[in-house]
């Protein structure tokens, strides 16, 4: 029954913007840090955004997309957000949401399904 389901992708270009959600459900949202991460054809997955449980309310970004993405979270909707500003061709891949539950006796790393987002002319 834990399950992160992303949205929000699609196909925009260079210099524009897109918000990313992911809706969590399944688990105590606001007890766990969040997660933003993607992956291009070929190459490895990256972290690109983290946010914090809101006890400590704590941000850190990729040196990649500092400045122009914005990782927030809504714990009544126990939702996570990606907005991502003056986008760049090299920004295309899939971008999964993510969170790590230790407690659990299986499938600690939980992961959503992936949006693609496309920045092209």
């Amino acid at each position: 029954q834990v399950q992160l389901v992303e949205s929000g992708g699609g196909l925009v270009q260079p210099g524009g913007s897109l918000r990313l959600s992911c809706e969590a459900s399944g688990f105590t949202f606001s007890s766990y840090a969040m997660s933003w991460y993607r992956q291009a054809p070929g190459k490895e997955r990256e972290l690109v955004a983290r946010i914090s449980s809101t006890a400590l309310g704590r941000t850190n970004y990729a040196d990649s997309v500092k400045g122009r993405f914005t990782i927030s979270r809504d714990n009544v909707k126990s939702t996570v957000y990606l907005q991502m500003n003056s986008l760049k061709p090299e920004d295309t891949a899939v971008y999964y949401c993510n969170t790590n539950i230790p407690w659990r006796s299986r499938d600690r790393e939980v992961w959503g399904q992936g949006t693609l987002v496309t920045v092209s002319s």
